[in-house]
């Protein structure tokens, strides 16, 4: 599938929510925390998959705020996975030349867990291909939040005025994202129709990709799958078609 990608319209930015572990592991007898386990081969894949086609930004929606309201014991698993994960890949992406970020309330995460994403940021800070981004006690209410609170803090403080208010792209400024380009491709799996909580700022005006595979079962091939059906949509933002064929020609002439 690979090969039926056109590289001049490879999405800048892909986000994807990675569900059902839980569901995967129930199929397979077993206990959710197995799921989770298992999970960490699609995300090698997934990375994998934006290295050979130039993907600059890889979004994971790693772990929601209202994850924390799981049992105690898939949580202490799931920040006990993140951070071997995390200590054994990190040769690995600095030696593909991945940048490691973190979006969300990274001082919730247990201090094991965020000594290791610290040190991973500074490994790979230096690195200038793939942005792997990771979504950790995040959620998008959050950072519209706190995008809020930051600014009448400036606010208070005359750093900015009032009319910066009604300017969005100041407000984009105080989101946790701010040094990324919005996503052009949301990616959910396990076939939910719902994004979550999950950038509600940033997915505007996102295409959507659903796919019924399970996260543990998603592989190269998925995300090729993905973007080739994102390259057949027409992206119009508001316009007509008739407009953005205009804007083409006239494109085009001027050329």
């Amino acid at each position: 599938m690979k090969e039926q990608i056109n590289p001049l319209n490879v999405p800048r930015h892909i986000a994807i929510i990675m569900d059902g572990n839980g569901r995967w592991a129930k199929k397979k007898g077993a206990k959710r925390v197995f799921g989770h386990k298992n999970a960490v081969k699609a995300v090698r894949d997934a990375i994998e998959g934006c290295i050979e086609i130039d993907v600059n930004y890889l979004t994971l929606y790693a772990f929601s705020t209202e994850n924390w309201l799981r049992p105690r014991a898939e949580v202490d698993a799931l920040m006990e996975l993140l951070t071997r994960t995390l200590r054994k890949e990190i040769a690995t992406l600095n030696q593909n030349n991945v940048r490691v970020h973190t979006i969300g309330e990274d001082d919730k995460l247990p201090l094991s867990c965020h000594k290791e994403l610290i040190q991973a940021k500074e490994i790979t800070k230096k690195n200038n291909g793939l942005n792997l981004i990771l979504a950790l006690s995040y959620s998008g209410r959050w950072d519209i939040i706190q995008a809020a609170q930051r600014m009448a803090f400036d606010l208070k403080n005359n750093i900015i005025s009032e009319n910066d208010f009604s300017k969005s792209e100041i407000f984009e400024q105080y989101l946790s994202t701010n040094l990324f380009p919005d996503p052009e491709l949301l990616i959910r799996t396990s076939g939910e129709m719902r994004i979550s909580n999950f950038l509600l700022w940033q997915l505007a005006y996102s295409e959507i990709f659903i796919t019924p595979t399970l996260w543990p079962d998603f592989r190269k091939e998925h995300l090729y799958e993905a973007i080739i059906d994102y390259q057949k949509r027409e992206r119009r933002f508001g316009k007509t078609s008739e407009q953005l064929f205009a804007e083409k020609s006239n494109g085009n002439d001027n050329q």
